[in-house]
């Protein structure tokens, strides 16, 4: 359970760490450069993160999932189903919201309509904000549950 414990820690603080990093240190060194080159490294870390984030993301999901299931019936069991809910919620409303938005910053070039491009991209980011909060509520409900 420990190892249980360590591993979903691990997993899940990760993920919300390289999605906190894309928000506080890359995004505001993007806006810094030239749109060309903006647009191209948009569309660079749009391919590369949207090609292993799905597989992080559910890893993440099963943990969480395996962590309600061994504690069911625990006082941590709410706090658990909680952390799952909120989990899952960001990975539907990732599909349906963002997975779009990405797919399409992935076709980027920087000689395309580089105003329309950055508005995606301010779009994507403002949502991805979200995400980033809503992933952290999910941790914190994790965290109290297997610390009580």
């Amino acid at each position: 359970m420990v190892f249980l414990n360590i591993l979903t820690t691990a997993c899940i603080g990760l993920l919300i760490g390289t999605e906190f990093a894309v928000s506080v240190f890359i995004n505001p060194i993007l806006e810094r450069l030239d749109t060309g080159t903006r647009v191209k490294l948009i569309s660079y870390f749009a391919k590369r993160l949207g090609a292993a984030m799905p597989f992080w993301y559910a890893l993440s999901a099963l943990l969480l999932l395996a962590q309600a299931a061994i504690h069911r019936h625990d006082s941590s069991e709410s706090l658990l189903i909680a952390a799952g809910v909120l989990w899952l919620a960001v990975i539907v409303l990732t599909l349906i919201f963002l997975v779009p938005i990405n797919n399409r910053m992935i076709r980027l070039q920087p000689g395309s309509s580089a105003q329309a491009s950055l508005a995606e991209h301010s779009r994507w980011e403002l949502l991805h904000r979200g995400r980033v909060a809503t992933l952290t509520a999910a941790m914190v409900c994790f965290l109290i549950a297997v610390l009580r």
